[in-house]
């Protein structure tokens, strides 16, 4: 089966018309962030049970057709990881999401160890998927047909996949559980994606340097943010942060100090030498940084954690499942600050994650009263 690739509005006019009235959708997406300065989603595939769908979003202008396609209640669809797809696609297209099965998401909750979509395929049906394109250039035009292909196989068994780790969740009468972290995926907030330019005192290894030597940070980072933008390349693709770092620290002043940065190829010395060591003298000349030293956290509050994390280990144990299935981090953690002492209290701190709340809520006011 040859995938249809789109490219024309009137196309996925008609198309997303097709796609609105089925009851079972497999998505994917194929991003450049290994590729471009600022990624974007690049293609977004659909599969039916009869067809497999290629929607270019560089060669249209207007996406506007697919939103009731994402919207639709009635409309399942079937995404493997699909937190970067979701996010990705709210953040350039501002879809909003409906009714969301995640193949990844529930084999983990089966306690699956192996969850990628290769090892899912493999395990279940045997079907092995060539991974070479894995890191491609999705922003290139034409695609060449390996990429096509690469791209449609992505979502082509996803239907069947669905359904057999349905059958499972239902025999472990875990749907309800899966429900909840689907819903939770389909309400991530976009925006969260939108870079701001990276704060020297956000990098690791920053709180080895001085004031002085985070304002020389601050520079480099502002120099290579716009060099990586002119160049329309990722960040790591102009200079790694462990080379920012290294240079922050000695501070060269001269061409051939360059040389003995780790990290500095002759390319970087050859395209940016010049540029870094004004970077440097500028941040010499700066105010100096002083690091903001987040307040220590409460010790009762650390305790909390301590407790809620024990348990959470112990209970992930005999479950056969990783610590955050049990109870994701940022539940924990807003669990641990609110210190809910009564059903009423934790409901609110855990308002959603209903199925877990029922299901451990008395264990986990439990572990914060020991």
């Amino acid at each position: 089966m040859q995938a249809i690739l789109v490219t024309r509005f009137d196309a996925l006019q008609t198309i997303a018309a097709e796609l609105y009235q089925q009851p079972i959708l497999g998505v994917d997406t194929e991003s450049n962030s290994l590729h471009a300065y600022r990624e974007r989603v690049c293609l977004i595939q659909f599969s039916t049970l009869d067809q497999d769908y290629l929607i270019d979003p560089l060669a249209l202008q207007d996406l506007s057709p697919l939103a009731p396609v994402f919207s639709n209640p009635q409309s399942e669809k079937i995404f493997h990881a699909a937190e970067y797809d979701v996010l990705c696609m709210k953040r350039d297209f501002g879809f909003v999401f409906a009714n969301l099965f995640d193949t990844m998401m529930a084999a983990r909750i089966l306690g699956i160890r192996e969850v990628g979509l290769g090892s899912l395929l493999q395990n279940e049906f045997g079907i092995t998927l060539d991974k070479r394109y894995q890191r491609a250039n999705w922003g290139q035009r034409p695609l060449p047909e390996e990429l096509l292909e690469y791209a449609r196989q992505d979502t082509h068994h996803l239907i069947p996949l669905r359904d057999r780790l349905y059958e499972q969740l239902n025999s472990k009468d875990l749907l309800d559980l899966a429900a909840e972290d689907f819903e939770r995926v389909g309400a991530l907030d976009g925006r969260a994606t939108f870079a701001e330019p990276e704060s020297s005192i956000q990098f690791n290894g920053a709180h080895d340097l001085t004031p002085q030597q985070l304002a020389v940070l601050q520079e480099l980072c502002g120099y290579r943010d716009r060099a990586a933008y002119d160049m329309d390349r990722p960040l790591f693709k102009v200079i790694g942060n462990d080379t920012l770092i290294a240079i922050a620290k000695s501070c060269p002043a001269k061409f051939e100090d360059l040389r003995h940065i780790p990290g500095m190829t002759n390319g970087q010395l050859h395209r940016h030498g010049r540029s870094l060591l004004s970077a440097v003298q500028r941040g010499l000349q700066a105010k100096p940084i002083q690091p903001l030293r987040p307040p220590r956290p409460d010790g009762h509050y650390l305790a909390r954690l301590d407790a809620l994390r024990q348990w959470r280990k112990s209970t992930a144990i005999q479950w056969q499942v990783e610590s955050d299935v049990v109870l994701p981090r940022e539940v924990m953690v807003a669990i641990a600050e609110q210190n809910p002492m009564t059903h009423e209290q934790l409901s609110g701190a855990m308002a959603c994650t209903p199925w877990r709340f029922e299901h451990f809520g008395s264990q986990i006011l439990a572990a914060l009263k020991d």
